[in-house]
């Protein structure tokens, strides 16, 4: 019997070795098999336009690296939107740091795949690229000290004389020219000049997307922003508030994204943007 009981096991024992030996993959290979990796989504935004996107040290609240940036990492509603779109397409996101005026340049010559950086579709920018729907809509507010002269401003008209300026190359630039008497200001290169400009008294006002205007009250406890009830703000096509990824002419991503964007609800959206904003001040 004590025979016996040894027999088996060591029958068991060489069983678990041969078992052990034993591929698990259906070719008889004993490697162990990989996915293939997932093809690149490149998408190019400013990573300096908070809420909307901007750079960070860290991944903190789902950051994600910057290509051309070996230190840093990009967040923000853009970002969060560009993850969405690359997860739907099963695709890998690869954020391109670059400065506005060479997004568009970048697109048409294939550097990048996307444009998701606050753009609006504007008449002029569609002549060049292709746009999705929209994945958020906004409004033209004006950012002021919270201390200045023009914090109680309610209409256009309680602007007249004042230094006003915007984003260079923007729609935001070109309808101050709606403020009668307005002090035109020379056009600044991004949101932070813009703030540092007129923390700094250099200008009394910029304009900008409400968005934008939030994220910057939020960080800056001296400014605020006056917005406009009908008929007493800016005259514009909300193709030039709204905005829009970006694609070259012709691409065949144009259906994939609008796909994508049509299964983000509207409330989805707007927490995006509410966790952007809170995000941003941190």
């Amino acid at each position: 019997m004590k025979k016996t009981y040894v027999l088996l096991l060591s029958l068991i024992f060489l069983l678990s070795l041969l078992s052990g030996c034993t591929s698990s993959n259906p070719g008889g290979s004993s490697e162990t098999s990989t996915s293939a990796p997932k093809e690149q989504l490149k998408v190019g935004m400013e990573c300096d336009y908070a809420p909307f996107n901007w750079t960070q040290p860290d991944t903190k609240n789902n950051a994600i690296p910057i290509s051309n940036d070996s230190a840093g990492y990009a967040n923000g509603y853009d970002v969060q939107m560009a993850k969405k779109i690359a997860d739907d397409l099963n695709m890998e996101l690869v954020i391109v740091k670059m400065n506005w005026d060479g997004l568009i340049p970048a697109l048409n010559s294939n550097t990048i795949d996307l444009i998701v950086a606050g753009m609006s579709p504007t008449d002029d920018r569609k002549k060049q690229i292709d746009f999705s729907d929209y994945y958020y809509e906004s409004d033209l507010v004006i950012v002021v000290k919270k201390d200045g002269p023009y914090a109680g401003a309610t209409s256009l008209a309680d602007f007249k004389g004042a230094k006003i300026t915007a984003q260079l190359n923007t729609t935001h630039y070109d309808v101050i020219d709606q403020i009668t008497g307005v002090n035109k200001q020379t056009a600044l290169p991004d949101f932070p000049s813009m703030i540092n400009a007129l923390e700094s008294g250099f200008i009394d006002g910029y304009v900008s997307e409400r968005p934008g205007a939030l994220a910057a009250v939020h960080v800056h406890s001296d400014l605020a922003f006056v917005s406009f009830d009908a008929g007493k703000g800016f005259n514009y096509d909300i193709n030039n508030s709204n905005v829009s990824v970006g694609m070259k002419k012709g691409s065949p991503l144009l259906d994939k994204v609008n796909a994508a964007l049509a299964k983000i609800s509207k409330d989805e959206r707007s927490k995006m943007m509410d966790d952007a904003i809170a995000f941003s001040a941190q």
